[in-house]
């Protein structure tokens, strides 16, 4: 038993279905099975900085495990550039002093590939950190799945279910655009189980006239609409040789003035970008002569009751977490393998992407049953 642990939690980043069974899992195991204490920050790495705290007890661990969201808030705030006022600061100092005057053995840092980043510079700071993986991109490395992913894909597909109603009613091309900035698993996934008759991810450019010759020989054989799934940070394939050409830029750039004016470039791009799938929409119809309609699901596939799956993922996580608290392993983010858990370094988690590999089972699968990918 390790009576002497008082352990601090935060979760961090965008909301996720799960987060809470999460807390759940760990406070119940920290508290009961290892005689810990916890205390939760509100709001993220803010209420780090802040000292703003919620005390964890099995009452306020009652009933939150089918709840959506999570009790502590959450907050993209960045320990080393938080907004201050009308300024920015390193606020790392001030999570070090609140992280000492509560006594902390440790803090959990629940949240996305932010939040793996900004845990490894508290861990650099010289606390003892451990993080769990959440987030529906599922594009945390390291672990086979984050949990929120499977709620969202539950979501996502039951949208794209029902879109197939109207659409064929009204004989449309429906394009349906799914969270994903760098990574396509939601809109692969969502896409397959829903049917989708093509899906366009941001690990495989596409070309809009091949998405449209695709919905074109539909028709000729008498399906008289179609269903397009696109994560939105999808790309064409001229949108990514821009990319390449200006991240290649920022590389070479001789000094801080040129990486600056690629650096702006490239954000001026992703700000221009939001809009893409308005546009495709648009090209889609005058290529194909259907109608077409734009539908974004956007924070809905971020609500709502986690599934079973998550439950089950998020408490398995938040107990195998408390159990490497009671070992005193930190520096590490707790990942599911398989059935069961493994301690990642967050070296090797911290700043990586888990992408969609052009030639994944699911990539195949879907070019097997002849959905368009946009490239071929």
């Amino acid at each position: 038993m390790a009576s002497d642990q008082c352990i601090g939690v935060l979760t961090s980043g965008g909301d996720c279905p799960g987060l809470n069974a999460a807390i759940r899992g760990l406070g119940k195991a920290a508290l009961d099975r290892f005689d810990m204490s916890m205390i939760g920050f509100r709001d993220g790495f803010r209420g780090l900085v802040q000292d703003r705290t919620l005390r964890i007890t099995g009452e306020k661990l009652s009933g939150i495990l089918t709840d959506g969201g999570t009790i502590l808030g959450t907050s993209r705030d960045k320990p080393h550039k938080m907004p201050i006022g009308d300024r920015t600061e390193d606020m790392t100092p001030a999570i070090v002093e609140t992280y000492h005057r509560h006594g902390l053995e440790a803090v959990v840092c629940i949240g996305g590939g932010g939040t793996q980043k900004n845990a490894m510079r508290l861990m650099e700071a010289g606390l003892n950190v451990v993080t769990l993986p959440k987030t529906i991109d599922n594009d945390i490395a390291g672990t086979d799945v984050s949990f929120g992913f499977d709620t969202a894909l539950q979501i996502a597909t039951e949208a794209i279910d029902r879109l197939h109603s109207t659409a064929t009613s009204h004989h449309r091309v429906i394009v349906v655009e799914l969270m994903g900035h760098r990574a396509g698993w939601l809109a692969l996934g969502a896409g397959i189980a829903g049917g989708a008759d093509a899906i366009l991810i941001p690990e495989i450019p596409y070309s809009p006239e091949v998405v449209a010759e695709a919905i074109k020989r539909r028709a000729k054989r008498g399906h008289r609409f179609s269903i397009v799934a696109v994560a939105e940070g999808a790309v064409t394939i001229e949108q990514q040789q821009q990319i390449d050409s200006l991240v290649q830029q920022k590389k070479d750039a001789q000094d801080k003035d040129e990486k600056k004016t690629a650096s702006d470039a490239l954000k001026k791009f992703h700000e221009e970008h939001v809009d893409h799938t308005l546009h495709l929409t648009g090209q889609l119809e005058k290529s194909t002569g259907m109608e077409s309609r734009l539908t974004i699901l956007g924070h809905l596939q971020r609500g709502g009751t986690p599934s079973a799956a998550d439950r089950l993922l998020a408490t398995r996580l938040g107990s195998a977490c408390a159990e490497v608290l009671s070992k005193r392993q930190y520096a590490v983010m707790v990942a599911a393998r398989g059935d069961a858990t493994e301690n990642i370094p967050l070296v090797e988690v911290a700043g990586q992407k888990k992408l969609v590999p052009p030639d994944h089972p699911w990539v195949r699968a879907a070019r097997l049953v002849g959905t368009c990918m946009g490239d071929e």
